[in-house]
């Protein structure tokens, strides 16, 4: 891809940006919309889903006392044969010996009418049978219920006890009735469900069975009576229920009673209800251990917008990347084709010179001898500029491959000045430079490749004397040992006396093929400082640039070598 090409479609990958920052911007509304409504259906699902375990729980609680009373329930054939206090006697003895909770009911009795008055014959559990008993204290109140039944009124049935009456009916309710008739009960079982053993037993296996087998590590859990809040039934943990309102509220104690009106013996019971009747005794209310639903559902609803967000950013910030990789090839493009032509005109020059050097002496010119020198002195200046130019990009394409450092060995600081200058005394001749040395004496030695060093040395001086000015010039080397980050290093200055290099470029200067808006007038490749950094760094040092008065001072940093040079 050419640098039009690259410069053609800058305008349509800025146009791709702003359409996928639009886009970006209305998905990320979307995604809020979204991720609130699927937050808020799953919150509604969280609830319902739990007030269902919760309700089946309180079913299954039902299930167990209706479950019971149906066991205990004899019919009529076994009460005519046996008589009534045996045939419910029988009725226990086989349900105690196969129930999985046979001590559910704390006391069992049996009411029924004798001689017009209430008799009642209550279990004896070390013998298995029915005995006449006085009724307990705490059943007055269902003495009082039953006796209002056989007067043929109604009365409300008892709902603040622990207390059961389960009714027999007739076992042909339709003779001598007509339809709509109440049919009378012949007796009463009673079963009074002990509350201990429902909250230390049955309904923590309930709530393992229902809501889960670890369910205090998830929930907090208790059950009250309705009638009396102070009364506790059951408490998952030892202190006090949490402040807040509890998340989940079902009733249970609702044991199901035969219709009078259309009963013909005692209805089968009911299996787990998944409903709540709100007719139940007891109140079972469950908090969560981490929170209420909202504040998990929010956690996750924050969660899933932190992923949609990052995901979004990750979007942008890759098309943003493509934009700035398409600049950086862009002006990477523009510097290598400044770079091509710098390089095509420094080998233009030389070039032209001896094509032209050899044209005229292949004329007249061959027959005079001070002109044949005069030619022969060009063409070998003019084929050693072209020369350096070449070893110049050469040795740029082995610092980036990083082989321009091949022998490391002790260089004496002095002795490379010293080779440097004579290597390029025609050059400073050439440009009118003069150059002056300034160094510390006892200068140790550093460890590194004399050629890479002496080159990078030579670069800067090269730009020193193309820099400084026209006319007479001066440039002053000097070498010096200062304390560094990596300890003691040896900073080598090279300092001229021209205009420098503006503020603006100054921080690009070392980068390769670069050259500033005042460099662009004169011959070079850009790769000059790029290699002395290449160099420095491979040396463990650096390059600064400085100013230096009117001029530019160029700072190569070396690390330090224990020994000093032989010599000093």
């Amino acid at each position: 891809m050419d640098l039009d090409q690259i410069r053609r479609r800058a305008p349509l990958l800025w146009l791709f940006m702003g359409i996928l920052v639009i886009l970006v911007c209305v998905l990320a509304g979307l995604q809020y919309y979204w991720i609130g409504e699927i937050s808020s259906n799953e919150q509604k699902r969280r609830q319902d889903a739990l007030q269902a375990q919760v309700n089946k729980l309180g079913g299954d609680f039902n299930s167990e006392i209706n479950t019971a009373a149906a066991a205990l329930q004899p019919d009529e054939q076994k009460v005519q044969e046996m008589g009534r206090a045996k045939a419910y006697g029988l009725r226990y003895t086989e349900w105690h010996a196969s129930a999985p909770h046979p001590l559910l009911f704390r006391r069992v009795a049996i009411v029924y009418m004798d001689n017009g008055r209430l008799a009642l014959e209550a279990l004896n559990r070390e013998t298995g049978a029915f005995e006449a008993a006085e009724w307990p204290k705490d059943w007055i109140q269902a003495r009082e219920f039953f006796a209002e039944r056989l007067a043929g009124r109604n009365p409300p049935r008892i709902e603040n006890s622990t207390l059961v009456d389960v009714p027999r009916f007739r076992a042909r309710p339709d003779a001598g009735f007509g339809k709509g008739d109440r049919i009378p009960e012949q007796d009463w079982l009673l079963l009074d469900v002990d509350r201990d053993y429902a909250g230390s037993v049955l309904l923590p296996e309930l709530l393992s069975q229902d809501l889960a087998e670890d369910f205090r590590a998830q929930y907090r859990v208790e059950v009250i009576d309705r009638a009396n809040p102070l009364e506790l039934i059951y408490r998952s943990d030892s202190g006090p229920a949490p402040a807040s309102h509890a998340q989940v509220v079902a009733t249970l104690f609702d044991p199901i009673r035969p219709n009078p009106g259309r009963g013909r013996g005692p209805r089968a019971p009911l299996k787990g209800a998944s409903t709540d009747s709100g007719r139940g005794r007891w109140q079972l209310s469950l908090w969560l251990r981490n929170g209420t639903l909202e504040s998990v559902v929010s956690s996750l609803r924050r969660r899933n917008l932190a992923i949609s967000a990052a995901i979004l950013l990750l979007l942008l910030a890759t098309g943003a990347a493509l934009a700035q990789f398409s600049r950086r090839a862009q002006r990477l493009a523009e510097v290598e084709m400044d770079f091509v032509a710098g390089v095509s005109h420094e080998l233009r020059t030389p070039l032209t010179v001896i094509r032209t050097a050899a044209f005229n002496l292949r004329g007249k010119v061959a027959a005079n001898p001070s002109q044949v020198e005069r030619y022969g002195a060009l063409i070998q200046q003019e084929s050693e500029r072209l020369s350096a130019i070449v070893e110049q990009v050469l040795r740029f394409a082995s610092a980036k491959a990083g082989r321009v450092v091949q022998e490391r060995r002790p260089v004496s600081i002095a002795g490379l000045i010293d080779e440097t200058l004579q290597a390029n005394k025609g050059m400073l001749e050439d440009t009118l430079c003069e150059v002056r040395t300034r160094l510390q004496p006892g200068l140790p030695a550093v460890t590194g490749d004399p050629l890479a060093l002496r080159h990078a040395l030579q670069n800067l001086l090269a730009n020193a004397a193309k820099y400084g000015g026209a006319g007479k010039q001066s440039v002053e080397i000097s070498a010096q040992s200062v304390s560094g980050s990596n300890g003691q290093e040896i900073e080598i200055r090279v300092a001229d006396h021209g205009p420098g290099i503006p503020n603006e470029d100054r921080a690009r200067a070392a980068e390769r093929f670069f050259r500033g808006e005042s460099a662009r007038n004169t011959p070079g490749s850009g790769l000059g400082l790029a290699l002395v950094q290449a160099v420095a760094m491979l040396h463990g040092g650096s390059l600064r640039l400085g100013d230096a008065g009117p001029g530019l001072v160029a700072m190569l940093l070396l690390a330090g070598h224990e020994e000093p040079a032989p010599g000093g």
